[in-house]
């Protein structure tokens, strides 16, 4: 069955959506401007979710039933009613502006002309919701995706720039997925120039978070327009603030309030000067009929009893700013952030449970210099400590530190259980080097070993490969079946000791039964799978 105009419009906006949702979080973290929230991410994709969600209340209609009119005011009525916070009102006022103009050309075909007019008016729409729009912000980057449109139509053939009747849906899609791509090249530009037009960026060292959002929703776009399985074009990842820099000034109130007012003849500039002098952020858009109100308050209540007489006061939401500034701190770590080198995906599993930022290291254990370097780059901490876990990658770890304009330690772990137990001792509020010594510390009452198959034959006629071959620190200390040299290792490692951890790697041949068999007396052992490549047992004793 062909797919209906109604259809092929969700299967985009679907696109559009996913597009942001899987990157919700770090436009979470990028969050600094207005209040450093941390929920801009979010806002925006509640705001897409109920475009969404109309969709798919009208689906098994047809644009001919609806009427195109009646189905872009109907999206841009849900955009409005699902907005919350500055960055999700201001989304559905693009959809406004942009479903405004589609309906003032009824009956033309969507495309290049007709898609740069639409984003003319939905920047427009955007600035005019905003009683100071500053420069440096969605505004700004949407701004710049709209003159890349028109720009393009300068460029663009004669047949391309107004499609005829004869176009196919296909070929329809094919062109506004070329210019789109195109837009998102600038809007990216747009999105790396926000630092310099707003200081607060500039000194968290972030990019703006909504016009990050916006450039990740047109990637979605795209992809949706040339069809199911198509891959979303790259946008490039940016790091959240550096966490210990002054918010903006204007987290002083607590409570982002957002609610709607349905009545009639309501003017949405009535309202501002009285909401204004008891709060900031205030956007208040719609029409007569209905009014998306938006404050930054200590009083909510007083907010919502200025409409009193007025209309009827629906979907009230409040969130505690103060609240999601402290989560999102907590998420984003301490002065001090921790970067490891691992293989396994236990392992990988166990080093992010302690707060670190894994650099996979493969089989061989042995990351670039350029890989650690960006790994340090991402992790949201002014200060690092790298774990190596491998002596081969001590030189390429004191390198990535020498290039990283952070403070960066190597702490010199040469084995992964080693590395587990240092990143135990991180002191999250503490610099680096404090960090690192408290790391050392606690590695000085560690003992490492482990158990591997043998990758060669051993010259003096000891092993062959496959046999198990075993270590306490770096000495080989026993050899042969794997029962038996675990078990010696064992030994060695827990005399005088508390505790053993395990931690059993890929294809390991004995379960925690049969190891826990092998144990001396009195000594306690911990299991945890790390699925490593390489090593059967990973084992540590303190």
């Amino acid at each position: 069955m062909p797919e209906t105009q109604i259809a092929r419009f969700r299967r985009v906006v679907s696109s559009a959506y996913a597009s942001l949702e899987a990157r919700r979080q770090e436009v979470n973290d990028l969050n600094v401007f207005p209040v450093a929230d941390g929920d801009t991410g979010d806002n925006m994709a509640m705001t897409m979710r109920a475009v969404m969600e109309e969709l798919d209340r009208l689906d098994g209609q047809d644009v001919d039933e609806v009427g195109r009119t009646e189905l872009v005011q109907a999206l841009a009525r849900a955009a409005l009613m699902g907005a919350r916070g500055n960055s999700g009102v201001i989304l559905s006022q693009i959809v406004r502006g942009a479903a405004e103009e589609l309906a003032s050309r009824p009956g033309e075909l969507i495309d290049p002309t007709l898609v740069a007019a639409a984003f003319a008016r939905a920047a427009d729409a955007a600035y005019d919701s905003v009683r100071d729009p500053a420069e440096g912000t969605m505004l700004t980057v949407f701004r710049e995706m709209a003159h890349s449109l028109s720009r393009q139509l300068a460029h663009l053939d004669q047949e391309k720039q107004r499609l005829g009747r004869d176009v196919s849906e296909e070929e329809q899609d094919a062109v506004l997925a070329e210019v789109l791509e195109r837009a998102i090249a600038d809007g990216e530009r747009a999105v790396a120039r926000t630092p310099e037009q707003l200081e607060v960026l500039r000194e968290s060292g972030v990019v703006d978070a909504g016009g990050h959002g916006l450039v990740l929703i047109l990637a979605g776009v795209v992809a949706g327009l040339r069809g199911d399985g198509a891959e979303v074009p790259e946008v490039q990842h940016h790091e959240p603030p550096r966490r210990s820099l002054p918010h903006h000034a204007d987290s002083r109130y607590r409570y982002c309030t957002n609610f709607i007012v349905s009545g009639s003849g309501l003017g949405n500039r009535e309202y501002l000067p009285r909401l204004e002098k008891m709060g900031d952020s205030v956007l208040v858009v719609g029409d007569d009929a209905t009014l998306k109100v938006h404050v930054h308050t200590d009083e909510p209540e007083v907010a919502v009893a200025i409409f009193d007489g007025v209309g009827e006061v629906t979907n009230l939401d409040v969130a505690d700013m103060r609240e999601q500034m402290a989560e999102r701190d907590a998420r984003l770590g301490g002065r001090t952030g921790v970067v490891a080198v691992a293989a396994g995906d236990g392992m990988l599993r166990l080093f992010g449970e302690l707060g670190a930022l894994v650099v996979p290291g493969g089989e061989t254990l042995n990351p670039s210099t350029y890989e650690l370097l960006a790994g340090i780059h991402e992790v949201a901490a002014e200060e690092i400590v790298v774990l190596p876990n491998s002596p081969n990658v001590f030189m390429a770890a004191e390198r990535a530190a020498e290039l990283s304009d952070k403070q960066v330690c190597v702490v010199p772990t040469r084995n992964q259980q080693a590395g587990l137990a240092a990143a135990i001792a991180l002191l999250p509020d503490a610099g680096a080097q404090e960090t690192a010594e408290a790391m050392l510390a606690a590695l000085a009452h560690i003992r490492t070993g482990g158990v591997a198959p043998a990758a060669r034959e051993d010259p003096g006629g000891r092993f062959v490969v496959g046999d198990a071959v075993g270590y306490v620190g770096d000495d080989l200390v026993a050899w042969g079946d794997p029962e038996g040299t675990l078990r010696d290792v064992l030994a060695q490692l827990a005399d005088g000791a508390e505790l053993v951890t395990c931690i059993a790697g890929d294809g390991a041949p004995l379960d925690a039964l049969a190891i826990d068999a092998l144990l001396p007396g009195g000594v306690e052992i911990e299991h945890s799978a790390g699925g490593q490549p390489s090593w059967w047992w990973l084992l540590s004793a303190e």
